[in-house]
């Protein structure tokens, strides 16, 4: 394969710096091109840093700020070809599960899923890739907006490889691999060790399909999400601080649910790329 395509749906800046920050500056590193799809802008995000204040409790102007935001985190990891979903502004944050937000107009959870997947074909057509990472079917711990991006990635693969759909939207494309982003049993063991109450989805270590090692790539991890002030403390002494510093970090986890595993390595026969039998 002479040029390598990875594309990767998040629901809301910063997302993709925490859970896939790594894996995208490696892959811009390699030369493959790496496009990003932001389905909205975190207009109801809590507002951490008490200099930016004045963005509590305006939607809209909060949502302005994070998409300045992600453009500064984004250079931080390298060449992104970064994409709205429908458009800057299009889908709104749905907010925390069982909030009103949730069916809000406008929402992304309340979203009418014709239009999300048209949204979403239109752009798996145009950037063409070999690889799409989005999280799992219940969003990595529950969150609207997750579970709806991973909703539209995966309702859009088909139509995406059929000529017959909508046509105009560009030339079919069918996706070789789609991951999933994971939380390992392990790393949530040990979170519970240290006090941590969190109850996200897991997989059992053993049938991660990929380990991608991002310890290279870590402090460009870590500065991308310095550029979000607005929703994150890299450098003070708090847990979660603390944590993302951690050499751990750097390692992300994906389960491959469509597509052909490719070749892997060590006991779990983990693939060592995510291009790996495509290449």
């Amino acid at each position: 394969m002479s040029e390598r395509r990875l594309m990767l749906v998040h629901a809301h800046p910063d997302d993709e710096s925490t859970g896939t920050g790594a894996t995208m500056a490696r892959y811009c590193s390699e030369g493959a091109t790496v496009s990003l799809v932001t389905c909205t802008s975190g207009e109801l995000g809590e507002v951490v840093s008490d200099e930016l204040a004045h963005l509590r409790g305006d939607p809209d102007a909060l949502g302005e700020h994070r998409r300045g935001e992600i453009e500064k985190a984004l250079a931080e990891l390298g060449d992104v070809r970064h994409h709205w979903l429908g458009g800057p502004g299009r889908f709104k944050d749905s907010g925390m599960a069982d909030t009103e937000g949730n069916t809000a107009p406008g929402s992304f959870a309340a979203a009418d899923r014709a239009e999300v997947t048209r949204a979403m074909v239109e752009l798996l057509r145009a950037e063409r890739p070999h690889v799409v990472i989005t999280y799992d079917d219940f969003g990595g711990y529950g969150h609207p907006d997750h579970i709806a991006a991973n909703l539209a990635v995966m309702h859009a693969l088909d139509p995406a490889a059929d000529p017959d759909y909508e046509p105009e939207l560009g030339e079919a494309w069918q996706v070789p691999k789609v991951y999933w982003t994971a939380l390992p049993e392990s790393i949530l063991e040990r979170a519970k060790e240290v006090g941590v109450d969190f109850q996200p989805r897991t997989v059992p270590d053993a049938e991660l399909t990929a380990v991608l090692e991002g310890g290279e790539f870590h402090e460009a991890k870590l500065n991308a999400l310095r550029q979000y002030p607005s929703q994150v403390v890299v450098d003070d002494d708090g847990f979660f601080a603390t944590m993302i510093r951690q050499p751990e970090f750097a390692n992300e986890h994906f389960l491959l649910v469509r597509g052909e595993r490719g070749p892997g390595e060590g006991p779990y026969n983990r693939e060592p790329c995510l291009f790996a039998g495509i290449d």
